[in-house]
């Protein structure tokens, strides 16, 4: 049968799926870090004089509006599409995190940073849950792994840039280069990004599903109960279904399970500078450590998809967990500084891939009309994690204890994320595509 120019420009807007949703996320990873990048030159007397309670303070408002942006968004995401919630998402963060290099203060940055983190808090399960509707079956966890990898290769660019764009241009900066990718990448999801093929067939528009999977070479998924009409009442509905008896426990334990995953992920990307300046290294060591903190995160998803496919996210992630708690405990003793160098990688290695197998996990178990809002309210739940480690780490650095307290701390959390993570359900019948 011949291929109509319609049909061909289709095939290939496909292709861009997995590539613009990965870089999406690499904007999510500049943000993951950029703030703990700049807190140490903001806390010199010259610069904002940053103190303890408002260092705490530009860590963790950006976070309240990430877990807004998380549950919020991961629900409109299922009402209006995935095409649509992601590509305001990227928009939105972009232009609020440009505005960030122009705050005259800590309070105008604060507010700055809880705006963008509206749109931030969106993106990650609205391009999870894409690129795993994209994906073949049975693949789930490592469509989902390698999508963050973009989150990890945008945290290191970021560190890498940190050394040698705030000691020379300034730390302003950094926020004007971590908003000029928009510029392409917003463009490009409008000319090129398909909507699911699972969310349109979860909102009645099958003939449209059918085309997109057939020609994609996906196997079409039908939702588990029908959308409702109107959007306030979709709203509500999707939220509740979470909490049937069929979800509540998966929607309960990945709750605790994600608190502990991102509490881990950004008590140490925004404080592992400064706890290892406190361990007396070096601030370019200490930026390096996070560097390489990122690179080891990168290779740890590579082999945790490939594991997850394998013996299940689930237990991928529970093993995962408990080797982060390990690694995590380890950081707290002192070593010559190739060791200290190793150590942090191999943590990278655990801490980032546990968290992002837990949304392999949801995004395999959940149906595609409550998906998204399942990865935006399992994100949610984890941003409030994100919020309360960094909190507890200033207390303890404040207290003058971040080292070698803050890593027994966290070594208790990745124990306990493991625990949690062990008792959810695996559902039959669902699959990600």
């Amino acid at each position: 049968m011949e291929t109509t120019p319609v049909q061909t420009t289709a095939a290939r807007a496909a292709g861009w799926v997995a590539p613009l949703c990965w870089i999406a996320v690499l904007l999510d990873g500049f943000d993951l870090v950029v703030v703990g990048t700049v807190v140490p030159t903001l806390q010199e007397p010259d610069e904002w004089a940053l103190s303890g309670t408002g260092t705490t303070f530009v860590i963790t408002i950006g976070l309240v509006g990430m877990m807004i942006g998380a549950l919020t968004i991961g629900t409109l995401t299922d009402l209006i599409g995935r095409r649509r919630a992601l590509i305001g998402a990227v928009a939105a963060f972009s232009l609020l995190t440009l505005a960030c290099a122009f705050a005259p203060n800590e309070y105008v940055f604060g507010v700055l940073r809880f705006l963008a983190g509206l749109g931030l808090g969106g993106c990650l399960p609205t391009a999870i849950a894409m690129v795993n509707e994209f994906s073949r079956s049975g693949r789930s966890g490592r469509a989902t792994t390698t999508i963050m990898t973009g989150y990890h290769v945008g945290a290191v660019m970021t560190a890498a840039l940190a050394i040698v764009v705030i000691p020379n241009l300034g730390w302003q900066w950094m926020f004007v280069i971590g908003a000029l990718p928009a510029v392409v990448l917003v463009p490009l999801m409008i000319a090129r990004l398909p909507e699911s093929a699972s969310w349109l067939v979860a909102h009645g528009r099958r003939a449209e599903a059918e085309d997109v999977a057939r020609r994609h070479g996906l196997t079409l998924e039908d939702p588990a109960a029908p959308v409702a009409e109107h959007a306030g009442e979709g709203a509500a509905a999707t939220v509740r279904t979470l909490f049937t008896s069929g979800y509540v426990r998966n929607t309960v334990v990945i709750g605790v399970t994600s608190f502990m995953g991102l509490l881990l992920v950004y008590g140490l990307n925004n404080w592992l500078p400064t706890i290892m300046r406190e361990a007396e290294y070096e601030l370019g060591d200490a930026l390096a450590f996070l560097l390489v903190l990122n690179v080891g995160a990168i290779v740890g998803l590579l082999v945790a998809g490939t594991v997850a496919d394998r013996i299940g996210a689930r237990a991928a992630g529970v093993t995962w967990f408990a080797g982060a708690a390990v690694f995590l405990a380890l950081l707290s003793i002192r070593l010559p500084i190739g060791g200290i160098y190793a150590m942090v990688f191999l943590t990278g290695c655990f801490v980032f891939s546990a968290q992002v197998l837990v949304y392999a996990f949801v995004s395999a178990n959940h149906p595609p009309q409550v998906r998204a809002t399942a990865l935006g309210w399992s994100a949610g739940a984890g941003r409030i994690g994100a919020i309360v480690g960094p909190t507890i780490t200033g207390a303890l650095f404040a207290a003058g204890n971040a080292f070698p307290g803050g890593f027994y701390l966290f070594a208790v959390v990745g124990a306990l994320g493991a625990t949690a993570f062990s008792l959810a359900r695996r559902r039959d019948g669902v699959t990600a595509s």
